[in-house]
């Protein structure tokens, strides 16, 4: 069985119930009718009933209108405007602010995941993701210990000498532009979570840099350095090291000569990327040069799964972040 997959017969094993907060897209009621039928997840879709209810005739799918909750209508707004009143009451917002907001699809659903109604939540179809986020930092928040939010990819390579048996999950790759060395160490910590949780990995987490093992010395280099000793400090037992050359990572022959003392190097099927820039450029030269097939990105760091789409994604790319999304919700 392929990586694919495997992630989808194991969201199958797990009774996660995910939202789908954009039911007016085409592509979001094709992607249901698949998970449905498949039982990767169990779901709810939020959108005006009518319009989605003939959406749904039209198109010709298999779906239960039992499935469908419109925001506005739902019998649970109430008790959703009272959780985003206490929530966000401290910053000014009002008991009548907060009933309006919950009119939006993706603060009502993301409050479904925050109330305990919903395991995850996955959006971001016909939404930047700027607002997919914005409700999920304000009321889920991150995950205890972890101050932002992340994206990894998991890499499936045609060439399995690398990594996993050419499995490499990448970050951060989506969101964060530029990070210290403290915030650096809790990606690698998140990042190596998912690679466990979703993929059912040991990770081996390698922190990339342009130097390997003192070679260079730049304040560069020592904000890698110390990432690796905060992962250290966050998770103690973590195989992960720092900082290493992608080679020397990746190439068990470089590795023997670059730093024969790492039990990381040659062997690392976790790449950690010193910044943003690096890291995109990174995950797409492997996916276009390397005819990779890149998976995500994968959300970490929220304190219950939220996954953002691209607004050009697939139907099948919406099945599949919606079975990742189930496993994290199974694992927290």
């Amino acid at each position: 069985m392929d990586v694919i997959g495997k992630i989808r017969e194991k969201a199958r094993n797990t009774e996660s119930k995910i939202v789908l907060p954009e039911a007016h897209d085409e592509r979001i009621l094709k992607a249901a009718e698949v998970i449905i039928e498949e039982g990767i997840a169990d779901l709810i879709l939020l959108g005006e009933r009518e319009y989605t209810e003939r959406k749904i005739e039209n198109l010709g799918l298999d779906i239960d209108f039992s499935r469908l909750e419109s925001p506005e209508g739902s019998s649970r707004r109430v008790e959703m405007g009272e959780l985003l009143f206490k929530v966000r009451r401290h910053k000014g917002l009002s008991r009548g602010e907060a009933y309006e907001k919950t009119a939006d699809p993706l603060y009502y659903g993301t409050l479904l995941v925050e109330s305990g109604h919903i395991d995850g939540l996955v959006a971001g179809a016909d939404n930047p993701t700027g607002k997919v986020l914005k409700p999920a930092l304000q009321i889920i928040k991150t995950e205890p210990g972890i101050q932002v939010v992340s994206g990894a990819f998991i890499m499936v390579l045609n060439q399995s000498e690398f990594g996993e048996e050419g499995l490499l999950v990448m970050a951060d790759c989506a969101v964060n532009p530029e990070v210290n060395h403290e915030i650096l160490g809790e990606i690698a910590v998140s990042t190596a979570e998912t690679a466990k949780d979703i993929l059912g990995i040991t990770p081996r987490v390698a922190m990339l840099s342009f130097s390997t093992a003192g070679s260079a010395s730049h304040e560069l280099v020592d904000k890698v350095k110390k990432a690796t000793e905060r992962a250290n400090i966050l998770e103690p037992g973590l195989k992960v090291d720092g900082e290493l050359q992608v080679d020397a990572a990746l190439i068990p022959e470089v590795a023997e000569k670059k730093a024969p003392d790492s039990e990381i190097a040659g062997e690392a099927n976790v790449l950690i990327f010193p910044d943003l820039q690096s890291g995109n450029i990174g995950y797409k030269l492997v996916q276009r040069l390397a005819g990779a097939e890149a998976v995500g990105p994968v959300l970490q760091g929220i304190a219950s799964p939220v996954n953002d789409l691209s607004r050009g994604c697939s139907v099948e790319n919406i099945i599949n972040l919606v079975a990742i999304t189930a496993i994290q919700a199974d694992k927290q």
